[in-house]
């Protein structure tokens, strides 16, 4: 059996596990970064998951949906759905940020090789992806934090394949939760009225 099937029928049977712990799971907060609307997108910095400095002022003038990944979540099959939104838009000036974090359950894989091996064979992955990195909690990376201060503590990661859509102006349009799929109408409608399509 090829590895991407060993892989996705693994996922497959967390599926139902991952709802109920979804449900279930408390959120630690956030601490929202200070002054946060005086900032955008574009005044952090990430990691690339190969250890390389990922300024994320890279992106500037791109429609940017910035998502809290893992690879071993009910939803991780999420990632089939934003390879999609990669391809379909980034001609036009858009791109998916992937940020795998064990935040909920540690259902991230343990290296930042592994994670990159997995996203390529089992998915195709070739969107941006970030080193592993806390999404919630005290040691939420600034970005997040910048996105808990503008949005609100409503608006933060309640699991894996939380999304944040961030216009070209490197502000915060919103945010849709784990059960919006990526190709729902209502991510696809928001990414093309932020691309004026």
């Amino acid at each position: 059996m090829k590895t991407w099937m060993i892989a996705a029928a693994g996922v497959a049977v967390l599926a139902a596990a991952g709802s109920v712990a979804y449900a279930k799971f408390a959120v630690p907060p956030t601490p929202p970064l200070a002054g946060a609307t005086s900032h955008s997108l574009y005044d952090f910095s990430l990691t690339r998951i190969d250890g390389e400095p990922m300024p994320l002022s890279a992106y500037r003038g791109k429609v940017v949906l910035l998502v809290n990944t893992a690879s071993k979540c009910g939803f991780t099959p999420q990632y089939e759905g934003l390879q999609a939104l990669q391809k379909s838009y980034a001609a036009k000036g858009f791109t998916v940020i992937g940020v795998p974090s064990g935040d909920f359950m540690g259902q991230e894989l343990a290296t930042n090789k592994d994670i990159s091996s997995f996203c390529e064979t089992t998915f195709g992955i070739t969107f941006p992806m970030a080193e592993k990195a806390d999404a919630v909690g005290a040691k939420a990376l600034p970005v997040y934090r910048w996105a808990a201060g503008v949005l609100g503590p409503d608006q933060t990661p309640r699991w894996n394949f939380h999304k944040y859509l961030i216009g070209r102006d490197g502000k915060l349009i919103r945010a849709f939760g784990t059960r919006t799929a990526p190709q729902d109408a209502a991510v696809t409608g928001a990414i093309e009225a932020a691309l004026n399509l």
